[in-house]
């Protein structure tokens, strides 16, 4: 999987540098595991009682810190912060393409690493209602173009859906890079 992944991910650096539309930078990580053969991602639902993005199933991420090195260091302190996953047990293989949002002006960086299966996830209860793995094969089953009522404004997007959980937006989009990129 390793091998696959860096052929056709961007680089970290490069993707650092690119220039997306968004008043505040923000990175999310997107931690794949393999179950035997099968390719996973770890995503988090937001807790509903959130000032932003509550409730939506997102990477784990968020803003960066004046602290942060860079933006990768950002992914992964988030991912640390959000579900309890150390930097160290990281493999960073890739980016994918940096996307906006569009109710809170961020610009997104999403990061791919590769991490082992069988974690014991700790989401902070501050943000985190539940930690949640999917094979990517479930997302893509899930896949299809919905209508969606966000703050009263009905608009068509693309969705995937597992069980009762749905990601949409920007989650969705860098879910769509990853599987064109994988073919």
């Amino acid at each position: 999987m390793r091998e696959r992944l860096s052929g056709v991910l961007l680089d970290p650096a490069e993707a650092a540098a690119l220039d997306v539309h968004g008043r505040t930078d923000a990175a999310v990580l997107v931690p794949l595991f393999l179950v035997g053969d099968v390719p996973h991602v770890v995503l988090t639902k937001r807790r509903d009682d959130l000032r932003r993005h509550a409730g939506e199933i997102s990477f784990p991420g968020g803003r960066q810190d004046p602290e942060d090195a860079d933006l990768c260091t950002t992914a992964l302190r988030e991912a640390e912060e959000e579900i309890g996953l150390a930097p160290g047990g990281v493999e960073l293989v890739g980016a994918l393409q940096p996307v906006p949002t569009i109710a809170t002006n961020y610009a997104v960086y999403p990061f791919v690493g590769l991490i082992e299966p069988g974690q014991t996830w700790r989401p902070a209860e501050a943000e985190v209602e539940q930690v949640l793995e999917f094979s990517l094969a479930q997302l893509q089953e899930g896949y299809g173009r919905r209508s969606i009522l966000r703050r009263g404004v009905p608009f068509r997007t693309d969705t995937y859906v597992v069980d009762d959980h749905l990601v949409w937006g920007a989650t969705a989009r860098m879910l769509a890079d990853l599987f064109d990129r994988l073919g």
